[in-house]
């Protein structure tokens, strides 16, 4: 009977495209999703393409100056669905996908490769304002709105000693009224940082010793619940950021998997304890995290500090021999989800049997 109920992920439908894909985001309540890459010639591309009953179909594109690195959505209304990008350039901008001729918000004050972005508050009422954060390899995060023109709101930089970090990736949370909002941020030296937007302080750091390639929050518009971190060599942490104790920080657990690098971490839209991690090696691991009976117990001292829970791995799948180096879920349809790796494939995918977890 366990195996019967065992998820499966299926390679519903794959296009091979004549560009390098750097990452690919759902357009929000549609059967629709973005391609962005770059060509052999430097060129930027933006492909659209559908899900239909012939499989997957282009319906538009763009080319733009420099490749584009990566993109959200998730700071834009649904009436509007604007694309927000970063460019190899350290170019942001945000794009109407019915007129792609100029962009609607446009900065560059960052000075090398925007590496990540993330939205946050475009589709949900009472968390803030709608923002938008980029981390780039000059080393900074920046937070952008984009009501407010050219220049960053809020701008975190590295300290003197610490010039020549590569800042790889950054994640909205903590975003559960207008007044309270953090950002996760990754570098290549291993650190990871919380920046409190309401302070502008940091509000926690460690150094995992290997560089974090990518991180995300179980969900942006809640209290902090639980944060996954990615590295170079084959490992991801867990960590329960409810509960922060001043000298234990928040209990973590780390796992090995993919046997290579651990390009992404993407949490199930729909159950918040599911996610999916992708590996160098072409795989995909999914995993669901399974609570401790208590989350917090209290030191000698009367302070609270977190217990950690447990990681079952639910099911893994090899796809390419290449790195898959991006993946989506799709809000709307348990299981759907659209990935990309370096041989230059768009993938399809539908996992079952999610329901039963």
């Amino acid at each position: 009977m366990e195996s019967l109920a065992k998820p499966q992920i299926i390679c519903h439908h794959s296009k091979s495209l004549d560009y390098a894909i750097h990452d690919v985001k759902w357009i929000p309540c549609s059967a629709k999703f973005v391609s962005v890459g770059g060509k052999s010639n430097g060129a930027g591309v933006v492909e659209i393409y559908s899900l239909s009953s012939e499989g997957v179909e282009k319906i538009d594109e763009f080319y733009k100056k420099d490749h584009f690195k990566c993109c959200t959505f998730d700071a834009s209304s649904l009436r509007n669905r604007h694309l927000a990008t970063g460019d190899f350039s350290g170019r942001l901008q945000v794009w109407d996908m019915e007129d792609t001729i100029t962009p609607v918000y446009k900065s560059t004050v960052h000075t090398a490769v925007i590496n990540s972005i993330d939205g946050v508050a475009g589709q949900s009422a009472n968390c803030g304002a709608p923002e938008i954060v980029t981390g780039s390899r000059d080393g900074c995060v920046m937070v952008w709105d984009v009501r407010q023109k050219d220049l960053p709101v809020a701008k975190f930089t590295p300290l003197e000693s610490q010039t020549g970090r590569d800042c790889w990736c950054v994640a909205f949370g903590d975003s559960y009224n207008n007044e309270e909002r953090v950002i996760a941020a990754g570098f290549d030296n291993g650190d990871v940082k919380l920046f409190d937007l309401k302070t502008m302080n940091v509000r926690w750091s460690k150094c995992l010793k290997n560089g974090v390639v990518d991180l995300q929050f179980d969900r942006k518009d809640i209290p902090m619940n639980k944060l996954v971190v990615t590295t170079l060599e084959s490992k991801f942490f867990c960590f329960d950021v409810r509960t922060q104790h001043p000298n234990k920080g928040f209990a973590n657990l780390s796992e090995k998997a993919h046997a290579s690098t651990i390009w992404q971490v993407k949490h199930l839209p729909q159950n918040r304890e599911i996610f999916m991690t992708t590996g160098g090696s072409g795989s995909l691991c999914l995993w669901k995290y399974i609570y401790p009976s208590k989350r917090v117990e209290k030191d000698s001292e009367g302070i609270p500090y977190g217990i950690i829970g447990e990681l079952q791995q639910l099911q893994n799948s090899n796809l390419s021999d290449q790195p898959i180096t991006a993946y989506d879920w799709c809000v709307d349809k348990l299981g759907l989800a659209v990935c990309s790796a370096y041989d230059q494939t768009l993938r399809v995918l539908i996992t079952t049997k999610l329901n039963l977890f």
